[in-house]
């Protein structure tokens, strides 16, 4: 057993095989919540999170097109979808492990123990998915776009709250419904509902980290939205893309006014 928690996080970002990461995940969260995992640690992360041999990864330009109808269009939207709940994983546990100088409360390293937790249940459902179709994680090429984001934003707390769950996940909160209706047209019965559970974790891991930015926008003496708006222009300078899902935004208590004048 891992002495730390932050010694956990490493221990995951350390491994390479998806299925054994989502174990380890899972058996650490239960450490944690029973209190075997109490003391934070300072142990730092690597670079990069380990990854299997298998999706080749691409970059996002070349990726292939999604699509939405057939057998093959639906395995290609699992694998991506797959994919990112994997480099979701790595996500989260990186944030428990990375930011230790900012002397976090204990209930922050609890909530994104949660989300790595939640995001390894989401990849295993859609692995689950993808054997159903006759097909497997790796099968197909991804992209590293998720993880590049975390790159830009390993300097700052702050600045990895705005990126990854207040832009990148609030960004699922906007496209997920669509997609599930999309899916639905098309007579697919097998994804819409994994992808239910997936859009209801976004919400909380948005208000996850919109509750810590507010924090230590707080503790650090800052307006929230106004030092929101500067980290967006500094790190995620495209802006927002509209339409927005702005009834699951507000359960996720984001402010219209902090996101919607940022849509591009």
């Amino acid at each position: 057993m891992s002495a730390t928690l932050s010694a956990a996080a490493v221990t995951v970002l350390g491994t390479a095989a998806a299925f054994e990461k989502c174990r380890l995940t899972r058996a650490f969260a239960a450490d944690r919540a029973e209190g075997r995992l109490a003391a934070p640690g300072n142990e730092a992360p690597p670079p990069r999170p380990a990854r299997p041999e298998r999706p080749v990864l691409l970059a996002p330009r070349e990726m292939p097109k999604r699509a939405y109808g057939g057998e093959k269009g639906r395995i290609g939207l699992i694998h991506a979808l797959a994919h990112i709940e994997l480099n979701a994983i790595d996500l989260a546990w990186d944030m428990v492990c990375r930011f230790s100088a900012e002397a976090m409360p204990g209930a922050f390293l609890d909530d994104w123990v949660r989300v790595a937790l939640d995001e390894a249940i989401h990849f295993e459902m859609l692995a689950g998915l993808l054997h159903r179709l006759g097909a497997a994680y790796g099968d197909l090429p991804a992209h590293d776009g998720l993880w590049q984001a975390a790159e830009k934003t390993a300097d700052d707390l702050m600045a990895r709250l705005v990126v990854v769950p207040m832009t990148l996940e609030a960004r699922g909160l906007d496209t997920t419904p669509t997609t599930i209706e999309r899916l639905t047209r098309n007579g697919d019965d097998l994804t819409p509902p994994a992808l239910e559970v997936i859009y209801r974790d976004e919400i909380r891991h948005v208000a996850a980290g919109l509750r810590w930015f507010r924090f230590l926008a707080e503790r650090r003496g800052l307006d929230g939205k106004a030092e929101y708006h500067r980290l967006m222009a500094d790190r995620f300078p495209g802006g927002l893309k509209p339409p927005f899902n702005h009834d699951a935004r507000a359960e996720a208590g984001f402010p219209r006014d902090w996101y919607e004048p940022l849509g591009r």
